[in-house]
């Protein structure tokens, strides 16, 4: 009898011990922080902040980067939505374009002249022979 409760207890123990650390394993947090002025979209599971006007510091989990955004969007996912934006390539940015200064204008058409503006050209009388 008391073997059977020694060996309840302890199943008990080692299976609350178990589920324990499945449940703290588990509990990480998931981050999307989206920098607005670049686009650019990092993911983690830590952010901490800097204590500089709001500025968040963080490690990207796709490069090992350690960022810092003066300024961002930070968004807590579902480990499901981490793993997506994980496996995800970086969309392709677009070819820069140059600053506006620097392009040729585009050629326009010439206002037509009013007949009255127009140079005249006397018709020629057809040579006779």
């Amino acid at each position: 009898m008391r073997k059977q409760l020694v060996t309840k207890h302890l199943s008990t123990a080692l299976m609350l011990g178990g589920l324990t650390m499945l449940v703290a394993g588990c509990s990480d947090n998931h981050y999307r922080v989206t920098d607005p002025t670049s686009g650019n979209t990092y993911y983690t599971t830590k952010v901490s902040d800097t204590g500089k006007g709001g500025a968040v510091k963080i490690k990207d989990a796709k490069t090992g980067s350690t960022v810092t955004l003066q300024s961002s969007e930070v968004k807590e996912i579902s480990e499901g939505e981490y793993e997506a934006g994980m496996m995800a390539k970086a969309p392709a940015k677009p070819a820069p374009m140059p600053p506006a200064s620097t392009q040729l204008p585009a050629a326009q058409a010439l206002p037509a002249q009013p007949s009255s503006v127009q140079p005249s050209t006397a018709p020629v009388a057809p040579a006779q022979r």
